[in-house]
């Protein structure tokens, strides 16, 4: 029986690099059997967490009306989850960080998973893709039994579509695959 794999593609770019290589990791899963979802946190409406303590302090729902809570029901029923996102100055892209802040308040029941990161930037340098990778290992270090399998650095793109002439095109297909 195949996974429950959730790519959460935080690109504001429709076709953009990171969001190319989202598809190719989904083939790659779907293709091995498994169930492959891609949510598009473009097309969500996630406000920032206010640090109102009301999930942390009064261990209540977060009161704010908006997606956040749907997406993070995905990845409590997902098997891997997959991150995925623009390097904006060495860092992921502000969807993305401010989605992660809103699983806060469910953040003990994403507890188990497969994690992979997609990560996609102008620079070449593969050395300087580490530091946005570390700010989504510091979401997954507070997750109980996470697991990282792999990272996808799709280095040196920088126009919609140019990942596609690299090797990470290739990689997150595979990397799938390995789902």
């Amino acid at each position: 029986m195949g996974k429950k794999v959730l790519i959460i593609s935080s690109t504001p770019r429709a076709g953009g690099n990171s969001e190319i290589l989202c598809e190719e990791f989904a083939r790659g899963a779907a293709e091995s059997g498994n169930d492959a979802e891609i949510v598009r946190l473009r097309e969500k409406k996630i406000g920032m967490c206010t640090g109102c303590g009301t999930c942390s302090e009064l261990q209540k729902p977060c009161p704010q009306k908006d997606d956040a809570d749907d997406v993070a029901e995905k990845m409590i029923a997902a098997d891997v989850i997959v991150l995925a996102t623009p390097v904006y100055f060495y860092a992921p892209c502000a969807q993305l960080k401010a989605f992660l802040d809103r699983c806060c308040a469910r953040y003990e029941e994403i507890s188990g998973k497969e994690f992979y990161f997609i990560a996609c930037m102008a620079d070449s340098a593969k050395s300087n893709m580490e530091r946005t990778f570390e700010t989504l290992r510091g979401f997954t270090d507070c997750l109980d039994g996470a697991t990282e399998r792999g990272c996808v650095y799709g280095t040196g793109v920088w126009k919609r579509g140019e990942v596609r002439n690299t090797p990470a095109l290739r990689q997150a297909y595979e990397l799938g695959k390995r789902v």
